[in-house]
């Protein structure tokens, strides 16, 4: 059945897809975006996204399994300000406009 009129996308290509960025890297998160990207494609008009995203999440492959998330890498924490001012490990005034111009 064809999903996407625009760019010819059926739901075996979309299924195609998912089963394939599942094989190949088990823990990723799959959206319509990297579908299209794994199909050569870009999204046109946006009127079959519903129904992209039920053949989407429809496929066997589409969830990520449980034991793939505790092997996934864990996001970098973000950079506090201290109590002194520094940000990065550098005072703010590292800005031109903040310690004037120089003679």
């Amino acid at each position: 059945m064809i999903v996407c009129h625009c760019r010819t996308i059926s739901d075996r290509d979309i299924t195609a897809a998912v089963t394939w960025m599942r094989a190949a890297d088990p823990a990723t998160i799959i959206t319509p975006g990297k579908i299209y990207r794994a199909l050569g494609k870009r999204a046109d008009c946006g009127g079959c996204l519903p129904l992209f995203l039920d053949t989407m999440r429809g496929c066997a492959s589409f969830a990520v399994a449980t034991g793939a998330l505790a092997d996934a890498p864990q996001p970098i924490p973000m950079l506090r300000r201290t109590k002194e001012g520094q940000h990065e490990g550098r005072p703010e005034s590292h800005r031109i406009s903040e310690r004037g111009a120089a003679v």
